[in-house]
Parts: structure tokens; sequence; C-alpha cells
């Protein structure tokens, strides 16, 4: 647990440093490249990539900033954002945190052993719960820059989650996300993604 907090206050210093400032209506238009994967709205119709729609503009700031520099990699987001202007970064950051998620449900199988994992986190192997960063509704912390996930796609969180449990998603400050993540089972990985998907 001491580990999960440290890590978090590095994240919180980190983000601190990190300005969203952008014109949501010139990020419509340079979203445009954005669209054929991640909606119009910033609603992907397909689970494997995520939605956008609702997400803090400092959050989508750092992760395409990530892809930009080379601390997060992606075969396909590498490119996209290569050629971005940091103003660019903003703007489209700005257009994404005004629109809205579109609801989803969680698999009620699931739903048991994902509210526990979310909310107790997993206490054999002291990895923290999701909600002491994402919050009870998982809207997530703007000002700390902790993601909003509510309604994210299962698929989407759980591929994410076993990458960091894998140590291929390095971008996490102070390895946070890698070290709970590497507490969980597969099991519960897919439980607790499906659980995020449910919550609105």
């Amino acid at each position: 647990m001491k580990r999960a907090l440290a890590a978090m206050t590095a994240l919180l210093l980190l983000c601190g440093t990190v300005a969203a400032d952008g014109d949501a209506e010139v990020g419509r238009a340079k979203s445009a490249s954005c669209s054929a994967c991640h909606g119009a709205d910033g609603n992907s119709l397909n689970a494997a990539w995520p939605s956008l729609a609702g997400q803090h503009a400092k959050y989508t700031v750092i992760q395409l900033q990530a892809f930009k520099d080379g601390n997060r990699q992606d075969a396909m987001m590498t490119p996209m954002a290569a050629p971005l202007s940091d103003q660019d970064i903003q703007d489209i950051a700005a257009f994404y945190a005004t629109q809205s998620m579109s609801p989803k449900q969680a698999d009620p199988d699931k739903v048991r052993l994902g509210q526990a994992i979310y909310r107790g986190g997993n206490m054999e192997e002291q990895a923290a719960a999701c909600i002491a960063c994402h919050g009870p509704g998982g809207s997530g912390n703007p000002p700390a820059g902790y993601p909003a996930i509510s309604g994210q796609h299962a698929v989407y969180i759980a591929t994410q989650l076993k990458a960091y449990k894998a140590g291929t998603r390095r971008s996490d400050a102070s390895q946070m996300m890698r070290n709970v993540a590497a507490e969980l089972s597969d099991d519960q990985i897919d439980a607790v993604a499906s659980y995020v998907q449910g919550l609105q």
C-alpha cells in the first residue's frame, strides 16, 4: 500500500506540470482523422479502440504527448500523434472533453468480482483499489490527471491492464499501474474491466 501511495504522489507531481488549454471548436475539425477509430463524437464502435468522449483534457494531452515522444508505443497511434503540434494536442483534447460517453452494460456474471476489485483492490496481494484514483463512479480525478474510465470498453480496459501487467505499457509514473496490475489475475482483470464498462 505504501508503494501505491508513493506512486500516486509522484504522478500528482508529474501531472501538475501539464497544462490543458485548448479550443474545443478548433479541436473538432482537427479530430477528423481521429474519428475513423474513435468515432466522430469520441465514442468508438470498436471495443479494441478506446472511446475518448468525456475524457479529461489533461489526461488526453498527457497520452498524446507520450505517443508523440515515444514514451508510449502503439503501431497506429504513434504515427498519428507524431505530426501533431502542442496546440493541436490541446485542441483535440479539449474537443473530446466536451463530448458525452455512451452508456454501456457490464457482464452480469462478472459484476460481483469486478466490483470487489474496483472498490477493495486485491488485499491478499496488497494491490490498491481502482476507486482510490478513479473515484466511485469511474469519473477519475482531473486535477491529478487520473482518467475517467466509466463506460470504457471492457476489451480495451482489459488489454491495457494486461499490458501494464506484462510491462509492455510503461507510460505510468512510478510504475503505479504496473504495480497494481501485476497483482491481479487475468480473471480479475477481465471482471474489473467489465465492471468499469458498466459504470455510469
